[in-house]
């Protein structure tokens, strides 16, 4: 499946992140230090009863901060604040929200909102989040979980069968050295063992030279080539690549097995929502009528094959 990547929301507000993570360490330390000398079993906390998001929470100058405002600053990955917990965490938006108030408050006074690079940034902002959220909304009437299992019917009954192989390998730097490991292994030498000894991949020498399962377009072709060739349990003759020399073992052979459904779900759900956000997209663009006047930027020309 092609993956459709559209821009997400990110961070804008910054202002007094210094200062909320210094709170944050700050309260984490003792915190850290406490449950160090907790007993290892300690009852979990009831769950917080939910809080309607109008409920007021702090007010600056008579302007409220509520719950609501908490939620949406929450989204915020700037102020994901990881290895912080829930309780913390609120605590933390609570004293950022007073100071982003404190700091707009200042700000409106001081005109800044007037300025016409500001109404600029505005109308931006403004419509990048109306864009999110119409998206968002309508490509939740796309990945419904018919759509979701229809699409993953589909895609699975166009897959052809694939082949796979669990192999390992002996990497080393000149044939002559691949022959003698070769004799070594085929004189009833463990596989593993002169892996560990001798081969030059440090990827899967520990491993014992164990490459897990693959299937051909995995390998460069004429390690590939070799490997399918082998049934379970033979030992190639050496093979040269642009690595060096191989010593192959097929272990097993195998028809790549089909994801299931609930292994696939998610991937599959991304795909319908990013598919049905471009074609709105592309839909919208149909339907709009768009003027590029001479003062708009060109693409400059793709260069030409040689």
């Amino acid at each position: 499946m092609t993956m459709i990547h559209f821009p997400t929301r990110s961070g804008r507000l910054r202002f007094s992140l210094l200062r909320t993570g210094a709170v944050a360490l700050a309260l984490g330390l003792p915190l850290a230090s406490a449950r160090a000398q907790a007993p290892a079993a300690t009852p979990a906390a009831p769950a917080a009863a939910p809080v309607a998001p109008e409920t007021v929470v702090a007010k600056v100058n008579g302007s409220a901060i509520t719950a609501g405002d908490l939620a949406i600053a929450a989204e915020d990955p700037a102020l994901s604040l990881p290895g912080v917990d829930d309780a913390q965490k609120k605590a933390l938006l609570v004293d950022y929200m007073i100071d982003l108030k404190v700091g707009a408050q200042a700000a409106d006074a001081a005109k800044v909102a007037d300025t016409p690079d500001f109404q600029r940034k505005l109308a931006y902002f403004k419509d990048k989040l109306l864009l999110d959220e119409y998206l968002e909304r309508e490509a939740k009437k796309a990945a419904t979980p018919e759509a979701a299992k229809a699409l993953y019917d589909q895609t699975v009954k166009a897959m052809k069968p694939e082949e796979e192989v669990h192999a390992r390998h002996i990497l080393v730097e000149n044939e002559d050295e691949a022959k003698k490991i070769a004799a070594r292994i085929k004189g009833g030498e463990d596989f593993a063992k002169v892996a560990a000894e001798v081969s030059k991949d440090p990827g899967s020498k520990t491993e014992g030279g164990d490459l897990g399962w693959f299937s051909k377009e995995r390998m460069v072709a004429p390690f590939a080539e070799a490997a399918f060739k082998l049934n379970a349990g033979q030992v190639s003759d050496p093979v040269k690549t642009q690595f060096g020399w191989h010593v192959i073992k097929v272990e097993e052979k195998r028809t790549k097995p089909v994801p299931t459904f609930p292994e696939m779900k998610e991937q599959v759900d991304q795909y319908i929502t990013r598919k049905a956000q471009q074609d709105l997209i592309l839909k919208l663009r149909e339907n709009a009528k768009i003027e590029r006047t001479a003062a708009a930027p060109t693409a400059p020309p793709a260069p030409k094959a040689p």
